[in-house]
């Protein structure tokens, strides 16, 4: 779907993958994106215009002359700055609404689980070479689909607890989500988890109480086996002493070697020293899970894991096809305003390809086949049409 082309020539369509157009317009009003009617005559008018802004590569005055163009609204950049920006809260609730209608219309995975996979992507504002936002992404599996993002300043951090989890659901997760007060909010929902680990950021025991060697207990795996070990995670600051299982494996020497040259690579850009535990670490993948032995052994808990490199893929398909991470705008609502568009065109390039993929000619999905009864007299298709020789 190319942006500016799909923005003027099939927005009817798209306004109806956004939502309903009174809820919009009520939306726009109570949260004071749409005070006045000047230039722009309709809340539906206003999101096209910020959407425009924020997928077709357009600086304020070429958005403003696409609005004029298109006969959309008549304003000039200075005014339709000053829309964007009061209209960031709006859009966030535009987008709050999309998300809670989708997860709504969306099937259960009919495995075990519904597989809720997690990540964050850094944003950084012109001229800067650092996180100035973040971009908190819940992706689930079954559907393939967004079902949960959530927009912060540099200061909000990766964390389990801010996502919604239920029971029957099983969240994945990286290094960066390997909190005590996280995962224990999963279990305290009723869900479970698999969370990749550093060796030094979680504190764990054994079951016993005593401290759990974590470097020593990888030493003694087997070569290309999976192997598991039940732990202890230490009560912290927000949660309390819980057990779970460590899975782990030991990595291909290439592999490993791999790992180490990128931590020092890392580590001479930083002028740093490495921790020799850090370089003996990265020959091992080990994560750590709330799921139960008789509900997943070691090995499947690793495959499970894999399936978090889907997240990934949506990030990178997101900044390549609406370049997420080129954001023009400084001030922070109307940088707000821009990254809110971004994430409403991502949830409409979902809705749209989930729309293609479903299409029939016939206008419905097929059940179950029906049997035809014939007249008495009239050979069935399936009398008619038997093969040679066939018997009864």
């Amino acid at each position: 779907m190319e942006a500016c082309t799909a923005l003027e020539f099939q927005w009817p369509y798209l306004l109806k993958l956004v939502g309903d157009q009174a809820d919009i317009e009520k939306l726009a009003v109570e949260a004071g994106a749409l005070r006045r009617r000047r230039g722009i005559r309709s809340a539906s008018d206003l999101l096209r215009v910020a959407l425009a802004y924020g997928l077709c590569d357009l600086s304020l005055r070429q958005t403003a002359a696409w609005a004029e163009a298109n006969d959309i609204a008549s304003l000039s950049d200075v005014a339709l700055l000053k829309r964007l920006r009061t209209g960031d809260a709006w859009l966030g609730q535009v987008l709050g609404r999309m998300l809670a209608d989708q997860v709504g219309r969306r099937r259960l995975d009919e495995s075990r689980w519904r597989l809720r996979l997690v990540d964050a992507t850094c944003v950084s504002k012109p001229g800067s070479t650092g996180t100035d936002w973040r971009i908190h992404l819940g992706w689930e599996l079954g559907s393939a689909g967004i079902d949960s993002i959530e927009l912060t300043d540099d200061k909000g951090g990766e964390s389990l607890e801010r996502f919604s989890i239920a029971p029957g659901e099983l969240a994945i997760a990286d290094r960066g989500y390997a909190h005590r007060a996280g995962m224990w909010s999963v279990m305290l929902s009723g869900g479970d988890f698999i969370v990749r680990l550093n060796w030094q950021n979680v504190p764990l025991r054994d079951r016993d109480g005593s401290p759990f060697d974590l470097l020593a207990a990888l030493r003694g795996m087997p070569e290309a086996q999976a192997a598991e070990f039940p732990v202890e995670v230490a009560e912290g600051p927000k949660s309390p002493a819980f057990d779970a299982r460590l899975a782990a494996i030991r990595k291909t020497e290439a592999a490993a070697e791999k790992s180490r040259q990128r931590i020092l690579k890392e580590a001479s850009k930083k002028g740093k020293s490495v921790d020799p535990r850090t370089l003996e670490a990265a020959a091992y993948v080990f994560v750590l899970t709330s799921l139960l032995p008789e509900h997943a052994t070691a090995t499947e808990v690793l495959e499970l894991y894999r399936l978090r490199w889907q997240v990934e893929l949506a990030f990178k398909r997101m900044k390549g096809v609406l370049f997420l991470d080129e954001l023009p705008a400084k001030e922070p609502h109307l940088a707000r305003t821009f990254l809110y568009a971004k994430l409403i065109g991502a949830l409409l390039l979902d809705r749209y390809t989930e729309t293609y993929l479903g299409f029939s000619p016939w206008g419905f999905p097929l059940g179950a086949a029906v049997p035809v009864e014939t007249a008495p007299g009239v050979p069935g298709r399936h009398e008619a049409g038997r093969r040679p020789g066939a018997t009864s």
